[in-house]
């Protein structure tokens, strides 16, 4: 990604030695360029929307306004910007709210530098799969009726939630469109979703923008979550 501009980000955190932390791995690589940093919830709004950042990472308890009501509010000023969830805890409800307000991911606070660039690379560039664990464990939270228990006129402007209420949405998928819907849903990145039809990248890339457009959805977390309402997950 050298080549490319930099990638921007907002850092928002209460704790100063959370920013610290947050700071030296992200500023420790020249495809990211830290533009801001905030203290709570309601100063990450404040400067999305001054700054408009490529990714903004969010700590979830923060005073003020938490990180999940800020998620919604950015999203709501611009849903270009990408939020990822940063916690010590992959709770379940946190991470299951937060993805239904918004954010395209989260980072455990104890995962390795590495592991962190990476996966901020993968969101930047929407490639990101979202892990098979937290997948299932989503479709038990729908299961459990967390879906059933938010009206329809909840539901967000091109949520997986609006969507799924119309069948004639994954009708129009073709057959290899499908079978690409079911490798991202299954938790599998876009090379090997192009590895296993025997594809380019590019190709794999194609076909996400195609499903995208006729399920109406955002990125990858909402189809993902499309694909758990509509059974595409085989179960354990």
């Amino acid at each position: 990604m050298s080549e490319q501009k930099p990638i921007t980000v907002l850092l928002a955190d209460d704790h100063p030695h959370g920013r610290e932390g947050m700071r030296e791995i992200v500023s420790g690589d020249a495809d990211f360029v830290i533009v801001g940093e905030a203290a709570n919830g309601e100063q990450a709004v404040r400067m999305a929307a001054e700054l408009v950042p490529d990714l903004v990472l969010m700590d979830i308890n923060m005073p003020v306004m938490n990180g999940m009501e800020a998620t919604q509010h950015i999203k709501s000023i611009d849903p270009r910007i990408k939020i990822i969830m940063v916690t010590v805890s992959d709770d379940i409800t946190d991470l299951f709210e937060s993805i239904k307000r918004g954010a395209q991911g989260y980072l455990l606070k104890n995962l390795s530098p590495s592991a962190w660039l990476e996966y901020l690379r993968a969101v930047a560039v929407d490639e990101a799969p979202l892990s098979k664990e937290l997948a299932f464990r989503m479709l038990q939270e729908f299961n459990g009726g967390s879906r059933a228990s938010q009206a329809p006129h909840q539901a967000s402007a091109g949520s997986a939630a609006g969507a799924s209420e119309d069948d004639t949405y994954h009708t129009a998928l073709t057959q290899r469109e499908r079978e690409v819907l079911e490798g991202v849903a299954s938790g599998s990145s876009n090379r090997q979703i192009a590895e296993s039809f025997g594809i380019s990248e590019h190709t794999v890339k194609n076909h996400l923008k195609n499903i995208l457009q006729k399920l109406h959805l955002d990125n990858r977390v909402q189809l993902t979550r499309y694909a758990l309402e509509k059974g595409l997950i085989p179960k354990k």
